[in-house]
């Protein structure tokens, strides 16, 4: 670690604020903000570039179990998770997370940065076009619950892949496909948060055990450091964002929601560029 090991780590804390906060709001695990941040301070902390977006990821799913686990007992108090629907849910995602776990251990670090930003911006466009009517509760019949495996199988595959929590693939589904409400829909997200991250987080680290790069305090490609350092405040605030988002309209969580992917997008494929031309 370097000399600004420390005041880059408490700076993490803070910004665990924001990205739990967010996670708990829009059910995104809060990976999406969490990702570009690790790739920048593992350049500081002199993290190998041949394993820094891994490490990144990986460490980034670690955070987002507990994450999810606090956004979920909320959105369970407030009687939003719809059981019949979760486990089919969970049930693909468990498979697809072992997909795309190895599927990201062979992928080159770069090739995943660019991958990532671009399916942000993809999510964001398509959510924003789209304008998704929300279908009631009651209109969910056999037909739709069987849409429900590819979905998880989806968000559970781009969880792995991608390190984070699979509701930024399955929550824009679940919109756009059942035409769930958005609060339903999150509540949703972060139940199969749970599954995707639990499988993520062991693929991660089983791809990683030993690597000879990594830095101290890892696991695989997993940092508990880092880990330790962000966990606190992002339940912490995860929980409040949870409680937000019933205050919400389904309207204006849609756009926060297409807002934050399209900034990180932007930014992670912009530096993917510079990187390539430098």
């Amino acid at each position: 670690m370097s000399e600004f090991a420390w005041p880059v780590l408490l700076f993490l804390g803070f910004i665990g604020c924001f990205a739990g906060f967010m996670a708990g709001l829009l059910g995104m695990g809060g990976g999406v903000i969490y990702n570009p941040l690790f790739l920048w301070a593992f350049a500081i902390f002199g993290v190998s570039p041949e394993i820094g977006v891994h490490l990144a990821f990986g460490t980034s799913l670690a955070i987002i179990l507990p994450t999810a686990l606090s956004g979920l007992r909320v959105h369970y108090a407030a009687g939003s998770i719809h059981w019949d629907q979760v486990w089919r849910l969970a049930l693909g995602s468990s498979l697809g997370a072992l997909v795309g776990g190895r599927f990201a251990a062979l992928t080159p670090g770069l090739w995943l940065r660019a991958l990532f930003g671009l399916m942000l911006l993809g999510v964001a466009a398509r959510v924003s076009w789209a304008h998704p009517v929300p279908r009631d509760d009651s209109e969910v019949g056999k037909a739709q619950l069987m849409r429900l495996f590819p979905v998880g199988f989806a968000g559970g595959s781009f969880a792995a892949f991608f390190g984070v929590s699979g509701a930024i693939v399955v929550l824009p589904l679940l919109l756009l496909v059942m035409k769930q409400p958005m609060q339903t829909a999150v509540a949703s997200s972060s139940a199969l948060m749970v599954v995707s991250c639990t499988v993520g987080v062991c693929s991660y680290v089983f791809h990683g055990w030993n690597h000879p790069l990594l830095p101290p305090f890892s696991y695989g490609f997993v940092n508990l450091l880092i880990v330790a350092v962000c966990l606190p405040t992002t339940t912490i605030f995860a929980h409040l964002g949870a409680k937000m988002t019933h205050r919400f309209s389904h309207e204006r969580l849609i756009r926060i929601y297409a807002c934050v992917l399209t900034v990180v997008g932007l930014w992670m494929v912009g530096n993917t560029l510079v990187r390539l031309a430098g």
